[in-house]
């Protein structure tokens, strides 16, 4: 399927988010979009797939002149598209969501050959997820996958893919990419939007970079890097995404304390260390799939009960574990999903940025919303947050807007404590750098921040001391100049020999090396 789009314009208020775009992807072809977060590529996959509509311009399909009012008009034309944010059903079962909008198997329901077409969807992409548990109860990689069996269950002749794998392990995104090239060499053609640059390279025909709503330039993948790639989307070279690494200050006292508890018999139990962190002091903490890293970020702030855990912060004990308890001890979190755990999509930008603060901008209980809305402002200006104003909906910010105004819910509260889970997924490269800037100067200020992360170069880039979590446990504490990805890799996996390639972990972690490992950590 061949798809060319001229002088494609949208505007959102004032705002033009593409700015007379023209793109012809061949048929058959794997088009890589590339760009900062408010480039335009996700706009524009919307458009062709028909989930939003131009201001101006044209769509052809097969050189035929198209005007999709909605998805379902695009899927009878055989153009779908997995967005960026998750949309599945979660009150409904896999097997339930990846046929949602099927009608070529009749008007009733046939569950025999819903249940042989999914067996065999699921041995062509590898994905075996049990078909009839209900999506709500799997973690966000899982959902994801959901989409993707959706997408290609479709049978569509042409797939926009929009951060198809933000929430995958590595070893399942390279399925993913399996599946993608047996469907282009079966004609499917694909537009593949990615922040994983390198995965872009590897993937794609050819390449497409936008900046500001307008197209850079379109080229074969084999002419690009991940350096020239990154020039055109920043429109400069990009020397050093990390700050310079502060010095550990060890001497610092310990803001964060968990301690876990082990139960003998009867009811009598002991108390161990089992994680602190200090004043100014970036710990990450790194793990396979199903290590327990979320789970223990969870349960420290309240977010899951636990009642295996005790958590201590600046010398006082936090009686009950909640969020509204950890809050008003000053320990926030940025959660994995920010979407679904973080942020409310349709409220306005100023409500999701004060609802931690609303007592600073309170008196005597009411809301001063002159007051509110200057805070708001003001963080706004420090974040570099772009946005058409603090009464558009937070859904209408890019990904890496919206996570700067997760970030600025909490700065308003002056946290001693922050936990990031993976804070950077998601997001493109200048997003990035600005987050771990601001990471960075929170640590500069004396925040204590627990970094939560499935990219070896966040942790050897940020970090000053790496937990590496196995079953739940610590094994392993890397320090300064021993982290790296080997020896992240090899804590996780424990007894590893082999100094070749290892499994990957949830991130891109690829090679494991000769290194020193800690084993038997329990206390820092």
């Amino acid at each position: 399927m061949h798809i060319e789009a001229q002088g494609v314009v949208k505007r959102y208020g004032g705002a033009e988010a593409l700015k007379s775009v023209s793109l012809g992807v061949l048929a058959g072809e794997v088009h890589g979009l590339v760009g900062e977060n408010g480039a335009g590529k996700s706009t524009l996959g919307k458009i062709i797939a028909g989930a939003v509509s131009a201001d101006a311009g044209v769509i052809r399909i097969n050189g035929r002149l198209v005007n999709y009012r909605s998805p379902q008009d695009a899927l009878r034309d055989g153009v779908t598209m997995m967005a960026q944010e998750l949309a599945v059903v979660p009150q409904r079962s896999v097997i339930d969501n990846v046929f949602l909008g099927r009608r070529d198997y009749g008007f009733f329901v046939r569950p025999r050959l819903l249940a042989r077409r999914y067996r065999e969807l699921s041995d062509f992409i590898g994905y075996h997820l049990p078909p009839h548990a209900r999506v709500s109860t799997f973690p966000v990689a899982e959902q994801q996958k959901v989409e993707i069996l959706r997408a290609v269950a479709r049978g569509a002749h042409a797939i926009v893919m929009d951060e198809p794998t933000a929430a995958l392990a590595r070893p399942e995104a390279e399925k993913l990419f399996d599946v993608i090239r047996r469907l282009r060499d079966g004609g499917t053609t694909i537009i593949y939007v990615s922040h994983f640059l390198q995965d872009v390279l590897d993937l794609c025909d050819r390449i497409t970079v936008l900046k500001d709503g307008a197209v850079v330039r379109t080229s074969d993948a084999r002419t690009e890097t991940t350096e020239s790639l990154i020039e055109g989307m920043l429109g400069r070279p990009l020397d050093r995404i990390f700050p310079p690494k502060r010095k550990d200050e060890t001497e610092q006292r310990p803001v964060l304390q968990v301690y876990k508890r082990e139960f003998a018999s009867g009811r009598q139990s002991t108390r161990r260390s089992f994680l602190e962190v200090k004043a100014g002091e970036i710990v990450g903490l790194a793990g396979l799939v199903g290590a327990g890293r979320s789970e223990l970020a969870r349960s420290i702030f309240g977010a899951d009960r636990s009642s295996d855990i005790s958590v201590v912060v600046d010398g006082k004990t936090l009686r009950r574990l909640s969020p509204r308890n950890a809050i008003g001890h000053g320990v926030v979190m940025v959660p994995e999903s920010r979407r679904t755990q973080g942020l409310l999509m349709q409220r306005p930008v100023l409500e999701n940025l004060s609802l931690a603060s609303l007592r600073a901008s309170s008196v005597l209980g009411f809301i001063r919303a002159g007051r509110e809305a200057a805070r708001c402002r003001a963080m706004v200006a420090d974040l570099n947050i772009k946005l058409h104003g603090l009464d558009a909906p937070v859904a209408a910010l890019s990904g890496g807007n919206q996570q700067k105004v997760l970030f600025g819910r909490w700065l308003l509260t002056r946290p001693k404590v922050l936990i990031a889970d993976e804070p950077t997924r998601g997001i493109d490269i200048g997003a990035k750098q600005g987050i771990y800037e601001l990471i960075h100067q929170l640590a500069a200020e004396g925040v204590a921040v627990l970094l939560i992360s499935s990219e070896a170069e966040e942790l050897i880039g940020l970090a000053h001391r790496v937990l590496v979590m196995r079953g739940g446990e610590i094994v392993s504490e890397i320090r300064g100049l021993d982290i790296s990805e080997s020896s992240i890799v090899r804590a996780a996996f424990g007894n590893l020999t082999d100094a070749g390639a290892a499994p990957n972990l949830e991130g891109s972690f690829t090679k494991a090396g000769a290194v020193t490992n800690h084993e038997g950590f329990t206390s820092p």
